[in-house]
Order: structure tokens, then sequence, then C-alpha cells
């Protein structure tokens, strides 16, 4: 099996044997309740010394002042690395380059870059903007070719991006971020571990080796999740389904049967050699907390938090 999140194995120790790498995406608060829980989910998580924070960016820039000042919080008032989400969507070259300048005099070293969805949501058409940037792997060196000391994480499809032809026009795209400068790709969020692994070796076949890290996601609420992430393209196997059944009023077991769920998927994927995960919270710390205590993963209580 190839290698899968590192071109070798440090100093040839197993990967069960080595602490994960883990990081954690959260969505700016509309709210001052949903601000309140946000930070009550970042001091619960920071202890547990994430490489990294990553803060999502609204379709066509619509967060993009919440993004920014989240961000900003996070690098004032805890020791935590922030990644901030850009998109090309809704923006001129420009503009866009102002908010990495924004980013880089704040001192956010590393931009997650993206195409974006459609300002219309997940499955209208997508349109650039006539003076933007027209596509992430443009975004990628744009954002290079201003901060070079900018690490840039891009996005990847274990079930290929739904507007791709093909999984080679998938891998095009992706190969063309790695060529603009891209170090890391995080996954859309799977279900199915063999869609993880066959879709690596597509991508190592291609010579591409940066890190290819899976994005796992707790289902807190199975029925909202399963429409959301059907939208963007990820397949929700019929066991996995299943194991919901008649837990719609039943939050309490949906919880557990969700963090058990998690917990396997992220084990049976530490067992074949990954050792490094990022995990989309939902602004929420009780599931990723267990997860990662799961995986042998404890809070360090000296980490400074806000």
């Amino acid at each position: 099996m190839t290698d899968v999140t590192t071109p070798g194995k440090a100093n040839g120790q197993d990967a069960h044997l080595k602490r994960p790498t883990i990081s954690f995406e959260f969505f700016p608060p509309k709210t001052e309740e949903m601000e309140r829980n946000l930070w009550d989910t970042i001091n619960r998580l920071a202890p547990l010394d994430p490489k990294f924070v990553s803060v999502t960016y609204g379709a066509g820039g619509s967060t993009r002042e919440r993004t920014h000042s989240t961000i900003a919080r996070i690098l004032k008032e805890t020791a935590l690395l922030p990644a901030a989400h850009l998109t090309c969507v809704g923006a001129s070259r420009g503009e866009i380059d102002e908010i990495v300048d924004r980013y880089h005099e704040v001192g956010v070293r590393h931009i997650v870059a993206l195409r974006g969805d459609p300002v219309g949501g997940i499955g209208t058409p997508y349109f650039s903007h006539p003076d933007g940037y027209q596509s992430s792997a443009e975004l990628v060196a744009g954002i290079k070719k201003r901060h070079g000391d900018i690490e840039v994480s891009v996005s990847a499809y274990p079930e290929k991006h739904p507007e791709a032809r093909d999984f080679d026009a998938d891998i095009d795209t992706l190969q063309a971020k790695v060529d603009a400068g891209a170090t890391r790709a995080i996954t859309q969020v799977f279900f199915d571990n063999d869609l993880y692994f066959r879709y690596l070796d597509r991508v190592r076949a291609r010579g591409i080796n940066i890190p290819v890290v899976p994005g796992i996601m707790p289902m807190h609420n199975f029925k909202q999740a399963r429409a959301f992430v059907t939208r963007a393209g990820t397949t929700v196997p019929d066991w996995f389904a299943a194991k919901f059944e008649g837990l719609d009023d039943d939050a309490e077991t949906r919880k557990l049967v969700a963090a058990t769920v998690a917990a396997g998927q992220v084990q049976k994927l530490a067992k074949h050699g990954v050792d490094t995960f990022h995990f989309y919270t939902m602004n929420r710390a009780d599931l990723v907390f267990a997860i990662s205590h799961l995986l042998g993963i404890r809070a360090k209580s000296a980490q400074k938090a806000a």
C-alpha cells in the first residue's frame, strides 16, 4: 500500500506508535450565542494541541469579515495556529490580494485556498468573477507570489469533485494546485475508507506526494448532515445510514452512535498507516474530543486557550 500522508515514515517508526497529528475546522459565528458556543468549543479542543485550526469562508465572501475577526481573535487570545479559508468567489483579484495582505499583516501564515461554491449554493451554476482568480490553482499561485512564507492547503475529493469530468480530470486539477505551490490537501468528507485509499493510490500514481489528509465529520445530526454532504457529492452508504435508523428523536443515543462510528473509521484508517486527521467539528467539541481521546491524544493542561 502506498504511504498515506507523508513520503516516508520518520525513523522507521510504525504509524500506530506515533501520536496522530490532528487539525480542526470551525465556521465563523453569526450570533452572540454562536460566538459563545464557538469559544467554548475552542477552549475545549485547544489543549489537544492541534497542528492548526481552520476557519471557513462563505460563498461569495458572505462571511469574510466574520472569518477575519475569528482568525484575529484566535491569534490574539490563544496559542493555536489558525488557517484562513479563502475562495475565488465574488471578488476581484485586487480584493482577494488585499484580504491575503491583511491576513499576512496580522500574522496568518496558512491559508486553505478553494475555488468556492457557487453563490447560489451547491448544484447551481458556478460563475467566476470576471476580474477574479479563475481557479483554485490560480488562487494558490497568487497567494504564493505575494507572500511566499504563507503555507497553502487545498481540497481533494475521494469521490472526485462533482463537476469534474472524471477522476483523471479531477487529479489534473489537484496537480495544478500542487504545481502552483500547495503543500497539503485535505479531503472532502467520506464514510467508506476504501474510497480514500483508492483515491490516494491514484494520486500517488500521478507522482503527487504532498500529504492527503482525510477529512472526518462526526454526524451530530444525521439527517441534516446527510443532506449537506450528499449535495457536495459525498456518498452515504446504506450500512452507515442504517446505524442511525429510529434515532431522529433520540439525540443522546444518536450522539453515542455518531461517536462510535466516527471513532471506528479513524481507528481503521490509523491501523492502515494514516497518522494525520482533519476534523470538521461543526463548532462542537464533544464528539471530536472523544474520538481524539480514542486515538491516544491527551489534553495538554498547559495549552494556552482563550
